[in-house]
């Protein structure tokens, strides 16, 4: 494996390329990705020094609190992930795609970014923030249409203080799960919507820790996996099974992994290369070499 830095980079987007050329690829992404677009990860360094707990599902669906907490605090945060842009790498997925290079992304984000960016093949494995179901009747509702409600029950909500804080509401920093850091004491006061349809109770469509991934979409990520010719790990420790599976299956076929990663990634070992750089610039490097290939072998023929 090659770990590079510094001027190293450039041969190592050399050899990525060599990797890549003349292979269907598969792309798996993880939170190392977004994190290039202002969304926060749970493994950074400055994530692990937070003492917040991230939500758990099965707690979500057996305690009011619990969703009230959530709730409480993603009418905060929303704003701020609903408004993220696509980068570089997200923008470079995309052209990969468009140029044949890509033929699938899974994505362990729940942010849409991949969408927004360009991408059309996208597994999204643990769901997205951007749709709400209702756990009793299944209706689901746009998250926008949600936070319209969740506001106009909670009128202020965005713009009040933080009491002794003397901080506002809207520089309450924001959490992986698409939610904010919020005082328990306002959260009390949160008045939750619920489903429109049947008077149900409402979770975001996302797997949360605790949650399974649905079948269905475990078993098109793994189609996307088996039909690939190199597995590339973007942005992902893959200290997650769900995610961590795939990294492992390729192995198990005999398929080629190439990680971009900062930092240790499970599975790494059996990489045939690893880049500790910039998720965004890498491929965003990797997508101008093999597109000016592309380019220029067409213009040829």
């Amino acid at each position: 494996m090659s770990h590079p830095s510094g001027a190293n980079e450039a041969n190592a987007v050399d050899r990525l390329c060599a990797l890549v050329r003349g292979k269907t690829v598969v792309a798996l992404t993880g939170a190392g990705l977004s994190t290039e677009s202002g969304i926060p990860d749970y493994r950074s360094p400055e994530s692990l020094a937070r003492t917040r707990r991230p939500i758990h599902g099965p707690e979500f669906v057996r305690f009011e609190a619990t969703r009230r907490r959530y709730w409480a605090r993603s009418a905060l945060g929303w704003e701020r992930m609903r408004s993220a842009e696509p980068n570089e790498g997200h923008r470079a997925l995309a052209a990969l795609e468009r140029s044949g290079v890509v033929a699938h992304v899974i994505t362990q984000n729940v942010d849409r970014l991949h969408r927004k960016g360009g991408s059309r093949k996208v597994t999204e494995l643990h769901g997205a923030l951007a749709e709400v179901a209702c756990l009793a009747c299944g209706a689901v509702e746009d998250r926008d249409a949600l936070q319209a409600r969740m506001l106009a029950l909670n009128p202020g909500w965005t713009h009040g203080s933080l009491g002794d804080r003397g901080s506002s509401t809207r520089d309450v920093p924001t959490a992986p799960d698409g939610d904010a850091e919020l005082p328990a004491d306002r959260v009390e006061r949160f008045l939750v919507p619920a489903c429109v349809p049947c008077g149900g109770i409402l979770k975001p469509r996302v797997v949360f820790f605790g949650d399974g991934v649905p079948r269905p979409v475990v078993d098109e990520a793994f189609g996307a996996t088996d039909a690939a010719e190199l597995l590339l790990v973007v942005g992902s420790s893959l200290a997650v099974f769900s995610g961590y599976r795939f990294l492992r299956r390729a192995v198990e076929r005999g398929t080629p992994v190439a990680i971009v990663n900062r930092g240790p990634v499970r599975g790494e070992e059996h990489a045939a290369l690893k880049i500790e750089a910039s998720a965004g610039a890498t491929l965003d490097a990797l997508a101008r070499a093999l597109t000016q290939v592309t380019a220029a072998s067409s213009s040829s023929a």
